[in-house]
């Protein structure tokens, strides 16, 4: 459907226009983190981009390019009254030009599937989201440290093998978010395996939860659920093929909730997925 105004804008966001993106999609009941702008600004500060008509926020999109070959695709949303009529496309259009030469991924809703097929994106796996109560206080291993008591490079060195480029800017902020806990667990002194739980509009998420085996990631699980009251609600974004994230889960009571469609233009990037048992971000990969 062709645009119904001819003034209809597309800038790349401030950061406080990313914290709008960001407001709605908590709107749409996406549940983003309390301090997820600050992180995401960090990852990319030219990868947001707003579409305006006379100054009146329209349309989101991230397109957020990481190192020099690989972009993540996510916050596309049209505000409800001008939904139909051309500026999704629009801003979906600038977003693919945005990241044009590199291999692109996305988390999309099923129903958006063949959409995003038109666009040359395919279907890597599902990602499931599983929501449940903190309701157990287990002993946290003694080889869980604070992330932040580790070197940066340990962090980014071990990281390179959960995500198709490297992402240090973007790690740096996420694991330093003011209501949020990062921890590590060692081994035979290397890092082994981090995760991070963070304060969201609805009680907390775990993501990502990177780990070299399952026993391993249930320390980790338990060492981030110690951080936070009891009686929460949690979540917890499950890769699919991860049948040992999804033990985790059922484990402790969780239950699916909500889903997305991994998808990527080009190659599907070669990542350890039997090691990822919490995914980073729907919105950033």
């Amino acid at each position: 459907m062709s645009l119904q105004q001819p003034d209809y804008q597309i800038s790349v966001m401030s950061q406080d226009e990313l914290q709008t993106a960001i407001d709605w999609a908590g709107a749409e009941g996406w549940n983003p983190g309390l301090d997820d702008a600050v992180a995401f600004y960090a990852a990319d500060n030219q990868g947001f981009l707003l579409g305006k008509i006379n100054d009146q926020a329209v349309a989101t999109i991230s397109a957020v390019k990481y190192g020099n070959s690989f972009g993540f695709i996510g916050l596309y949303i049209v505000a409800e009254p001008f939904r139909h009529q051309g500026y999704g496309l629009h801003i979906w259009n600038k977003a693919l030009e945005h990241l044009r030469g590199r291999s692109i991924g996305l988390d999309g809703v099923l129903a958006q599937q063949d959409n995003y097929r038109k666009s040359g994106f395919r279907l890597a796996h599902r990602n499931i989201r599983f929501a449940g109560i903190s309701n157990h206080l287990k002993p946290v291993a003694a080889n869980i440290v604070e992330l932040a008591s580790l070197g940066v490079e340990v962090l980014l060195a071990y990281d390179a093998g959960f995500f198709p480029a490297k992402r240090a800017d973007f790690l740096k902020a996420w694991i330093n978010q003011p209501h949020s806990h990062a921890m590590g667990i060692i081994e035979n002194g290397k890092l082994v395996g981090y995760g991070v739980i963070r304060a969201c509009r609805t009680g907390y998420k775990i993501g990502p939860l990177n780990a070299e085996n399952k026993d391993l990631a249930i320390d980790l699980f338990n060492a981030l659920l110690a951080q936070i009251p009891l009686g929460s609600a949690i979540y917890l974004d499950v890769p699919e093929p991860n049948a040992q994230a999804i033990d985790i889960a059922r484990m402790n009571a969780m239950s699916p909730a909500f889903e997305t469609a991994r998808m990527y233009t080009g190659d599907f990037p070669d990542m350890a997925l039997d090691k990822i048992f919490g995914i980073t971000s729907f919105e950033l990969g």
